[in-house]
Formats: C-alpha cells, sequence, structure tokens
C-alpha cells in the first residue's frame, strides 16, 4: 500500500496545530496558555587553589591530545540504600562503553582515579560557597554532610559525584517577583568529554574535582524572559564575590521546563544565559507537540499494551546501487532491519520543533543508547530529501505495511540491532505518556536532543568516606560582615548615578562596580564618564583586540591617577586605554606617548582657530557659525585631549567665531 500522507505538509499541519510560534512572536501571554514554567540549576566554579577533595592545582588546563597517561573503566549500576537501580544508571549500563580518560600528572592523582580516599574538604572552597549562600539569603546549614550522586554516564571515573547541601530557603529579585532558591550546594566538577563515537567515550580529567556550587531555583520562571532575567542575577550575584571563575566553561546552567499536562524536562550544559529563552521556548512547544502525539496515540490504540513494532531482516541482495546511503552499510557490513510501525503513519513527521520532527526522537535514542552512528536510519516519512525510489514500495512489502502503517530502517554493527530495536519500541510506548523523563542535551540551533534518562532519588546516598563538617555562628557572621553590597543595590546605585542602563551588564558581568566606585570617590569623576569608559569604551576594546597578555582591571585605576598626577585632563583615557589593553604590561608614560598625545596649552589651541576657520571657508561647506565650530572643533580634537576640556575649548572656539 502506498502512504496516505505527503510528509512536507504533514509537518506545516502539525506545526499549526501545535500552534507554534517564534520565540521573537511570542507573548506572555501564549506561555500563560501553555503553562510554562521554568526552575534554574545554575553551576559556577570557584576560584580556589586547590581542587575540593584533594591537593591537585585548580584551575590548569590541558589541550585534548595532551596527556602522560590514559586509563579506560566501564561502568556499573549499584544499588541504592533502599536496594534499588536509578534509572539513568540501567540506560548507562546498556550503552556498553568504554570510558578512557586522558590524565596529566600536574593535575590528576590517585584519588581522581578512585585509588585512594578523599581528603577534607576544601575549606577556602566551602567559605566561598558559604559566603555566596548568604548573597543568596539562604539559611546557612549548621553541619555539612557529604552525599554521593550517581553518574554512570563517565564523566567522573569513582561513578559518583561528591557533594553538600550549603544553604537552604533563599530568594532573588527580578522585575516584579522574587525567585524562590530551593538550595545551594557545593560539589566536585567533572571531566571534560573529549569525544563520544559509538562505544568509545574520551575524556581529559584537568577540571575533574575543582570546587563548583550549584544553585537551585524554584520553578518560577513563568516566561524565558524571567528565566533569563534570574540566571543573569545570579551570575552577577556570584561574581559579585570577586571569588569564582570566569570565562567558556566557568560557569553552566542547567535548565529545567515544563507545561501543562506535562513533566519537568532538564537541559543540561547550557553555556551561555542568552541561549536559555530560545532553548526553552522550543522545549515547552517541543512538549506540546508531545502531548499531541500522546492524543493521537491514544485515538489510534487501546494503550501501550496493544502496541508492538515488527522488523525484518533485509537481505543485502535487496540493497540497489542507486541508494548510496545503504549500499555504504552493506559494504561495512553492518545488518539491516526494516521495522514496521503499525497505525503510525504521520506521527514520524510530526512537527516537535523548528526543523525537527518525532522521527528525530527516535534518531537521538538510537545514537546514545544503541550508539549508532550517523547515519543509520530512514523512514518511510522522509522531510528534508526524498525517500529513495522504489524504498518505500520495497520496506512496505517486506514488512506487511497497511493503510495507517509507516516504517523506519536502520542499520549498524549486528550486536548493537538489538538494543536498537528495543530502544523504538520503548520510545514510541513512552509516547502514550506524553512526556518522557529524561534530560536533554542544548544544541546551537536552539532545540535540544535526548542525552539521557532523567534521575531519580535513588542516585543519592550518604558518603560514608566524609565525616560531617560542623559550621558554627561565629564562622557565619566572619563571613557576613564581609560581604559585598547586593547586586540589586549596585544596579539602584548605578541608577541613581544616571549611567546608561546598557552598561550595567557588562559592569556586573565583570565585577566592576566596586572599581567604578572606588574610581568615582578617589578622583571625584563623573559615574557617567566612569561607566561609559568601562561599559562603552573598553567593551569595544575588548571586541576589537587581542592583548599581548591578560589585562587587569585595576590597570584602569592605575590611568586616572596617572592622569591627576601628570596634571592631564580625562578625556585622553580612552585613547590610553585603548593602548594599554593591546600592551597591559607597557609603562604609562610609554602608553600616553603611544597615543599620540603632545602637550600643548587652550591658548595655543586657540590661535589655531582664524585660520582653521579661513580654510573651512575655501571649503565652502557652510557659514553658519554652528557648523564651523563643529568642524573646527573636529580639527581640534586629538591635540586637546589630555591639555585642555573640550567643553571650555568649545566656548573658545565659538568666541572667536562671533568676533
Amino acid at each position: 500500500m502506498t502512504r496516505a500522507i505527503d510528509p512536507k505538509e504533514n509537518v506545516a499541519r502539525t506545526r499549526s496545530e501545535v500552534g507554534f510560534v517564534p520565540r521573537h512572536e511570542a507573548t506572555d501571554a501564549i506561555y500563560r496558555e501553555i503553562g510554562f514554567k521554568c526552575g534554574l540549576e545554575v553551576h559556577q566554579q570557584l576560584d580556589t587553589d586547590k581542587k575540593l577533595f584533594c591537593h591537585c592545582p585548580s584551575g590548569q588546563y590541558q589541550k585534548p591530545d595532551d596527556f602522560d597517561a590514559e586509563i579506560v573503566r566501564h561502568m556499573r549500576p549499584t544499588l541504592s540504600e533502599l536496594g534499588e537501580y536509578d534509572g539513568t544508571a540501567l540506560m548507562e549500563f546498556k550503552t556498553r562503553k568504554n570510558i578512557f580518560y586522558r590524565l596529566k600528572n600536574p593535575t590528576a592523582c590517585t584519588y581522581e582515579c578512585d585509588d585512594t580516599p578523599p581528603f577534607l574538604m576544601n575549606r577556602q572552597a566551602l567559605d566561598i560557597s558559604m559566603e555566596i549562600a548568604l548573597l543568596l539569603k539562604t539559611s546557612v546549614v549548621g553541619e555539612v554532610h557529604i552525599t554521593r550522586k550517581q553518574y554512570l554516564d563517565g564523566s567522573i571515573p569513582t561513578g559518583f559525584q561528591r557533594t553538600a547541601i550549603v544553604g537552604i530557603n533563599g530568594s532573588i529579585p527580578i522585575t516584579g517577583k522574587d525567585i524562590h532558591i530551593i538550595q545551594i550546594s557545593i560539589e566536585e566538577d567533572s571531566c571534560r568529554e573529549v569525544s563520544d563515537i559509538r562505544h568509545d567515550r574520551i575524556y581529559r580529567t584537568d577540571r575533574l574535582g575543582m570546587p563548583l556550587i550549584e544553585t537551585v531555583t524554584g520553578p518560577d520562571m513563568l516566561t524565558p524572559s524571567e528565566a533569563y532575567e534570574a540566571g543573569q542575577y545570579i551570575r552577577f550575584l556570584t561574581r559579585s564575590s570577586g571569588k569564582v571563575r570566569t570565562g567558556i566553561g566557568a560557569a553552566r546552567q542547567d535548565v529545567n521546563v515544563s507545561v501543562t499536562g506535562g513533566r519537568r524536562v532538564e537541559i543540561k550544559g547550557v553555556a551561555r544565559i542568552s541561549q536559555i529563552p530560545r532553548l526553552t521556548h522550543n522545549e515547552a512547544f517541543r512538549q506540546v507537540a508531545l502531548l499531541r502525539i500522546m492524543n493521537a496515540l491514544k485515538d489510534r490504540f487501546d494503550g501501550p499494551d496493544g502496541f508492538a513494532i515488527g522488523a525484518v531482516d533485509v537481505p543485502a541482495i535487496r540493497i540497489r546501487n542507486d541508494w548510496p546511503m545503504l549500499q555504504k552499510a552493506v559494504d561495512e557490513g553492518f545488518a539491516i532491519k526494516a521495522v514496521k510501525l503499525p497505525g503510525c503513519e504521520g506521527l514520524l513527521s510530526h512537527f516537535t520543533g523548528p526543523g525537527r520532527i518525532f522521527a528525530d526522537e527516535l534518531a537521538d535514542r538510537l545514537k546514545v543508547i544503541a550508539c549508532l552512528e550517523y547515519p543509520f536510519m530512514i523512514h518511510g516519512e522522509c522531510v528534508d530529501e526524498d525517500c529513495p525510489d522504489g524504498l518505500d514500495e520495497l520496506v512496505r512489502n517486506m514488512t506487511g505495511c497497511e493503510t495507517g502503517d509507516t516504517w523506519m530502517m536502520i542499520w549498524g554493527p549486528e550486536e548493537d540491532i538489538p538494543t536498537a530495536l528495543e530502544t523504538i519500541e520503548e520510545r514510541w510506548k513512552l509516547a502514550f505518556d506524553g512526556i518522557p523523563d529524561e534530560t536533554r542535551k542544548s544544541l546551537p540551533d536552539g532545540t535540544t536532543m535526548f542525552e539521557r534518562v532523567l534521575p531519580g532519588p535513588d542516585r543519592m546516598y550518604p558518603d560514608t568516606d566524609s565525616a560531617p563538617i560542623p559550621v558554627t555562628d561565629e564562622e557565619i557572621e566572619a563571613l557576613r560582615v564581609n560581604l559585598p553590597m547586593e547586586v540589586v543595590d549596585q544596579m539602584a546605585q548605578m541608577t541613581e548615578w544616571g549611567i546608561p542602563t546598557d552598561t550595567f551588564a557588562y559592569i556586573l558581568r565583570r565585577n566592576l562596580f566596586g572599581l567604578i566606585r572606588r574610581i568615582i570617590d578617589t578622583f571625584d569623576v563623573s559615574p557617567v564618564f566612569v561607566s561609559t569608559l568601562f561599559g562603552h569604551r573598553l567593551k569595544h576594546i575588548e571586541g576589537q583586540t587581542d592583548p599581548a597578555a591578560p589585562f587587569d582591571y585595576d590597570r584602569v585605576f592605575d590611568l586616572f591617577k596617572f592622569a591627576v598626577d601628570k596634571g592631564l585632563t580625562f578625556n585622553v583615557l580612552p585613547v590610553m586605554l585603548a593602548e594599554l589593553y593591546r600592551y597591559p604590561k607597557m609603562e604609562l608614560d610609554s602608553v600616553l606617548e603611544a597615543s599620540g598625545y603632545r602637550k600643548t596649552s587652550e591658548s595655543e589651541l586657540v590661535k589655531q582657530v582664524p585660520a582653521l576657520v579661513s580654510k573651512f571657508n575655501e571649503i565652502g561647506r557652510s557659514r553658519d557659525p554652528e557648523i564651523a565650530a563643529h568642524w573646527v572643533m573636529g580639527q581640534l580634537h586629538r591635540p586637546a585631549l589630555g591639555n585642555v576640556a573640550l567643553g571650555d575649548l568649545r566656548k573658545q572656539v565659538v568666541e572667536v567665531l562671533h568676533a
């Protein structure tokens, strides 16, 4: 039988039924209608000298191919305290992964290889985490209890992460509401993935064990914009301590999303907060789409027990030479299976997100669980390209497809095919329940893909190697005395100063508020000038210039002091800053010279005005004195920098023009 639907038309129709709108067109009313909810788990590395449970240095990184030793491990699930297995651990075990760890001698030790017990928790890291817990207005615990959290993906060689709650029940402000902070924890960071191909996954261990805090919010954000604002606030708050690491990978966000009728789905490892609005928007509508697929399945079947796939072998002799993708599978000796999906016509091509359909849900799981590598699948509702000529008829005849049925074809190593078929049927049966419990990986285009089954409570259990750590009231109060100004108060002060709001994010992201206030107080300079020097000028310079060495923002304070000591006007500082950023170690006298500064007086500059006016008149641009004054100031601007206030010079120019 031939198929009764056009896949491309089906995608357009189901997209419309889902009610999908692009992120930039979505309104708060749309999010209320679908019941959007979001919570965050914000991870931030702490700036400590040592790792959390050993004495290896923290913050030293290696290149992917730079290692002194490599070890291999195979992860196996263990029973929880209640005698149960965690679902995530069982899924990872099914993948039969070989986990390779690339170690560099200076950044790895026997603790990280799980050959020796942990040292005492790094007290410097614990103090920083408690300081940030106070900034989050949480109640700091009286005793820190270390627990183990299972990780069977291989990202931690021990198979578990040591973690401990530091504070509970706090809050942060965003526009119009407060966001509940459930808890803040301190934990050890995981390895960084180098590659994951078929059954081999490679990690480097330089990041492993670095101290990390995790801030967990309630599901209080009701729009993607609120999620973004909350993420930014937590980011600014942790940086205000001046004791966290910055740069790509130093902070990562896990984002939890749900809609009415669905359940929580976790998007792991979002590297940039700016990605959160688009990711959460697309994930919410993916869930709406899955709920529609659920309803369609319930209309067609009595329940998941009445659904079963049928699979048959496809002999190599049946593969035509003009089917290159399948011919390559034959050449590689792969097993090829044709899979009948009874009563599922129109569901494989059902829209689930921008550029994605339900077939992608199946493909994601086949890659992760069965360890198949693209290309490994084709189906009867291809959208991006037409199904190869004759293949639809072949598969339908081989599998016995009837009207209302559809099909998939998969290929791969013989030993992986049973897991693949089991995964296909399992995912279809999960579709009867709507939204599977799963963790998803963020993709650059704003969509997500399956990463693993969502962990449950059975993955947590006490760490018998570590004794509880008492925390006294005196220790907490000593930390409270030295807390920085709250981020909301910093923003209020900047607003009172009248500085441009477009500089706020830059200033808070780099924790520059204290430095700016010190410059304002010390040199009695305009807050607007100082803030724009950082938030406009320096921001632009950073985007255009590669410095010869790391730039220390305190050097800007040195610039102001240099200008005062030399009797320079501050208007020369933007030019000097460009040179200083390029060569951070250069002496400031040399920076001034490289900036093209030449000492002159206001009177000497004014003497040049008549000649400049004559030149302007010769050009014949205009007889308007205001236009002439503007042009003359343009000629005098550079030599005036550092020598005279531009406003004062303009007054002198205007007087000459009107004389």
